[in-house]
């Protein structure tokens, strides 16, 4: 038996009913940060560079996250095969 439900509300709305905490200013720190910093990247090469420093532990993290993410699309595309 499948039942769907729909919920018309807004995001804010849907922040609140599910407990999850307003980041709204952590945000508009984080995007003014971004901007400021990205005024001054005006290559591709510039951009890879400045989010590789950004990313959590650097170039580690970056690698460790794209593995993930590659073993994510392996094992999904292997469970659909089998169905």
């Amino acid at each position: 038996m499948k039942v769907h439900v729909e919920i018309d509300c807004t995001p804010e709305e849907a922040r609140a009913f599910m407990g999850l905490p307003d980041v709204s200013k952590a945000n508009s720190i984080y995007v003014d940060m971004m901007s400021k910093a990205m005024k001054g990247v005006s290559s591709p090469d510039q951009l890879q560079e400045f989010a590789k420093n950004l990313a959590p532990m650097g170039q580690v993290g970056m690698q460790l996250f794209q593995s993930f993410m590659d073993a994510g699309m392996k094992s999904g595309g292997t469970s659909s095969s089998k169905k």
